[in-house]
């Protein structure tokens, strides 16, 4: 049976190398596009069996993505595709119901396997990477309805942390400085109760903030 693939990547290189993976077998591309929106849009348009989408895109960010299709499509299988071996990606993508998160200097095989499983409905995610992230995820505060006073700039930051930013570069898309993100992560971290980056953007995600 022919599995019908949806491909959103902002990169044409790396658009052309998963078309070259798939030639010959099949796993059919059906459509590619560059952004999330775009993205959306094709989906809306021709469901795929499986959407393969890339974490960082321009204008709507893979992980908003796979959030807005769960709502509209929840059994369709959504595979997330990065360069970066993210653990707040990682999270984020567990939280928001992916089938699996795939690097994309993976081997052919791996990639191909990952499209096969997803599409006959099964989630692809290695004990590896569920370990790193059951912490956030199973943290008592994480899943209690508790409003968390953060003040809107705590909030911002909170937002591109959960986007997976670095301390500097959301200190270069909020124009402040590093220290300043840096204070604005501990008190976060303390307000909502959390040890660690990881677990305050599964709290976020849970929130609806991102």
């Amino acid at each position: 049976m022919t599995i019908r693939v949806l491909v959103a990547d902002d990169h044409e290189v790396v658009r052309s190398g998963l078309r070259s993976m798939f030639a010959d077998t099949e796993i059919e591309v059906i459509a590619e596009v560059a952004t999330g929106k775009a993205a959306l849009e094709a989906v809306t348009e021709d469901p795929p069996h499986v959407v393969l989408l890339d974490v960082r895109m321009p204008d709507v960010d893979g992980l908003n993505v796979l959030g807005r299709l769960k709502l509209d499509y929840p059994d369709l299988p959504v595979l997330l595709l990065s360069t970066y071996d993210n653990p707040t990606y990682i999270a984020r993508a567990v939280a928001l119901g992916a089938a699996g998160y795939v690097l994309k200097d993976s081997g052919r095989d791996v990639l191909l396997d990952a499209v096969r499983r997803a599409s006959t409905g099964e989630a692809i995610w290695t004990r590896e990477e569920l370990r790193r992230v059951t912490g956030a995820l199973a943290t008592p505060r994480l899943a209690a309805n508790v409003e968390v006073p953060l003040t809107q700039r705590e909030s911002e930051v909170l937002r591109q942390l959960a986007l997976g930013l670095t301390n500097k570069e959301i200190a270069q898309a909020l124009s402040i400085s590093y220290e300043t993100v840096k204070e604005h992560v501990q008190h976060i971290l303390r307000k909502v109760g959390v040890t660690d980056r990881t677990q305050a953007a599964v709290w976020a995600v849970r929130k609806g903030l991102v």
